[in-house]
């Protein structure tokens, strides 16, 4: 039972890349605090992901890790966040979740996955929703702002990594990344900073930024590269940028944005960079 407790935590770090019980507890604690549905949709989604990887026989090492647990406590929060808590609502997260466990097992084996499946399951459960007409969303509008609130948009950029729009919660995440890794949470940091920063730059709605919509996805972008070693900070600050691109852009078209920015903006610069290497390199 304590083991499985822990594989549950790292599955909540996972979702930031950490694999450690303490992170994912932190995670879980702030997710809690802002809201209690969220937490239990965190929570549904994890252990079902889990489970289902168990039942399924794959890779003991993946599962201890986290890695069948993440993609199912984002869809577990994302499918309360869009449509509510209930019945239906419920049967979805444990359609996405086991949905998620399958995709991640499909793609991890060619491509380095990241929250994709998440992302993958979750656009199949809204498209259901709204082509059946089975529920609405219950999203609230955005508040109009006038000024940039620069605290407000690092801090809520941590939180939204996992929908959740409240300051403490993402100081709680930033704490639970530093237990971690100290390397994570600085180019985190960076992350949210300089995509707010940049967001502004380029006049996108305040509104917004000062809720951390521009900063989720680089976040997710500085601790995905943070291990890199050759022109780290140069990789992360572009891929930073290209996810706020990538944000905008696929909210024109009225796509739900949820971490395929970040997705897409680290297999761009890694496989950008990765062919640059091989056509760079000696020919023997």
């Amino acid at each position: 039972m304590k083991n499985y407790v822990k594989i549950i935590l790292r599955g909540v770090g996972q979702v930031m890349l950490q694999e450690n019980a303490w992170t994912g507890l932190l995670f879980l604690i702030g997710i809690f605090y802002n809201s209690w549905i969220f937490g239990l949709g965190a929570l549904l989604g994890n252990i079902i992901s889990t489970l289902f990887a168990k039942y399924l026989k794959y890779s003991k090492e993946e599962i201890e890790k986290g890695l069948y647990g993440f993609n199912g406590t984002l869809v577990g929060i994302a499918i309360f966040y869009f449509f509510g808590f209930n019945f239906i609502t419920t049967i979805a997260i444990i359609i996405g979740a086991i949905l998620s466990t399958l995709i991640m097992h499909i793609m991890s084996k060619k491509i380095p996955a990241f929250s994709a499946p998440f992302v993958i399951s979750t656009w199949i459960i809204i498209f259901g929703f709204v082509f059946f007409n089975l529920i609405s969303f219950v999203v609230s509008p955005l508040m109009q702002n006038n000024f940039f609130n620069l605290f407000s948009s690092i801090t809520t950029g941590f939180g939204q990594v996992m929908f959740q729009e409240n300051i403490i919660t993402g100081i709680l995440f930033f704490i639970g990344i530093i237990i971690n890794s100290k390397t994570s949470a600085y180019y985190a940091l960076y992350g949210s900073l300089l995509g707010s920063l940049f967001a502004v730059l380029i006049s996108l709605p305040l509104s917004m930024i000062n809720i951390g919509l521009f900063g989720y996805n680089a976040v997710l972008c500085g601790i995905a590269l943070s291990g890199k070693q050759n022109n780290k900070f140069l990789l992360i600050t572009t891929a930073i940028i290209l996810s706020v691109l990538l944000n905008l852009g696929l909210d024109k078209i009225g796509v739900e944005t949820l971490t395929a920015p970040f997705v897409l903006a680290i297999w761009i610069v890694s496989f950008s960079t990765n062919f640059l290497q091989s056509q760079l390199a000696p020919q023997t």
